[in-house]
């Protein structure tokens, strides 16, 4: 009951309207007093003139602030000590969502190695692209399980420290003729094979580059989406092997360039 009542003095000024625009008034007449405009501050707030001038109207009534002839306005003690008090009480309202809430939900999954007990503190490793955690590893980076978990299944994560310690991926990128420039039929099956085995996956994008893969007895891992999925992919520490048509080049080697992955560029129709 008591954190019930504490919650709702935190949440107070969130949960009146009227309190709210009050405060945001109380605020714009501190930063900008003796001389204040109405319209000035209806403009910060969003709200109408008429409506700033009734709300001062009734701070003027309840002793938090005092006019000194037209057009200027002080704070008072009393209005200064109430916009503290929800000031504190705001604040401690955002610390308790960002340490108890936000803390509370912070929790990254990965694949547990081993069995894992709740509350064991864990290494940290980036295996085939998925984070791992290694109940007796000795790696730098380590975090906390916040569930038991089985060899091979997930396990939730938190409290994460040091540095998770992976080498990116690197993109091989092999450009195939449009339909209008040959197609597949122009790509050479022995330029594909000579770098299907050194990647961790087969990325397609457009009819024709499907078609090339086909026609070299592959088959694809990713064929949509496929600018940002090669990129994530290498940022997860795999080597990609993507074959794109020339139409759509530029697109995924400035998606692989923004987000700082290495890439090499190969005709896949020369020798």
């Amino acid at each position: 009951m008591e954190g019930s009542e504490q919650s709702q003095t935190r949440t107070e000024l969130l949960r009146s309207k009227r309190d709210a625009t009050r405060y945001r008034i109380l605020v714009q007449i501190a930063e900008r007093q003796p001389a204040v405009s109405q319209q000035e501050v209806a403009d910060a707030i969003d709200v109408t003139a008429q409506a700033v001038s009734n709300y001062l109207q009734e701070l003027i009534e309840a002793g938090h602030v005092e006019k000194h002839g037209r057009g200027r306005y002080e704070i008072t003690k009393e209005g200064v000590d109430w916009l503290i008090s929800r000031t504190d009480n705001l604040q401690s309202f955002v610390e308790h969502v960002a340490e108890e809430v936000i803390g509370q939900v912070d929790v990254e999954s990965a694949i547990a190695t081993d069995d894992v007990s709740e509350g064991q503190r864990v290494s940290l490793a980036m295996r085939d692209g998925c984070l791992h955690a290694i109940p007796d590893g000795d790696t730098g980076a380590t975090a906390v399980a916040v569930t038991d978990a089985v060899a091979g299944g997930e396990v939730g994560l938190t409290d994460f420290e040091g540095v998770l310690d992976y080498d990116l991926g690197a993109v091989t990128v092999l450009s195939v003729p449009s339909v209008r420039n040959g197609g597949s039929a122009a790509v050479r099956e022995d330029v594909v094979a000579r770098y299907t085995d050194e990647h961790d996956l087969l990325a397609v994008a457009g009819v024709e580059a499907l078609a090339a893969a086909r026609e070299c007895g592959l088959t694809p891992d990713v064929r949509f989406g496929t600018p940002k999925a090669v990129r994530e992919a290498a940022t997860k520490g795999l080597d990609v092997l993507l074959l794109v048509v020339t139409g759509q080049l530029s697109l995924h080697t400035d998606t692989l360039r923004d987000g700082n992955i290495s890439y090499e560029v190969i005709d896949a129709a020369d020798d």
